[in-house]
């Protein structure tokens, strides 16, 4: 696995987010565990201001652009709750492994997650859209 670098979220996800794991404790231990990535994301992220979180960053609802390092593919997503989740429609579940992967992360930077076939490994493009940069954020 890649070295672990600095992540941020912005304050208004991560209550929503932390909102989310606490209604999935409900569920029991399985549950739970495939929510442990997301928790310990939250963990480590920097923590910021609507306002000052990076216009770079992906935050929940931004829009991203990102290769395939094994197969230089392109492809674009949005990183959305899990209720909005269409992978058809480029919208992927915070839950999933690529959408924990990819939360907090800016452009440029690659991130890795072990998938049943071995280590998967995506770079940040381009932030798409960001809800925050474009204004539509909360304080």
């Amino acid at each position: 696995m890649q070295q672990a670098r600095r992540i941020y979220v912005t304050e208004f996800d991560r209550v929503r987010l932390e909102d989310l794991l606490a209604a999935a404790e409900a569920f029991g231990e399985a549950a739970w565990q495939e929510l442990e990535p997301l928790a310990a994301e939250l963990d480590r992220a920097e923590v910021v201001s609507s306002r000052e979180v990076p216009a770079d960053v992906v935050t929940m609802n931004s829009r991203v652009r990102l290769r395939d390092l094994a197969s230089e593919r392109e492809m674009t997503y949005a990183l959305v709750f899990p209720r909005d989740a269409n992978v058809e429609a480029g919208a992927i579940s915070i839950l999933a492994p690529i959408g924990t992967a990819l939360l907090g992360y800016a452009r440029g930077d690659v991130v890795e997650w072990r998938v049943p076939s071995g280590l998967r490994r995506l770079r940040i493009e381009e932030v798409v859209y960001q809800p925050e940069a474009a204004g539509d954020f909360h304080l």
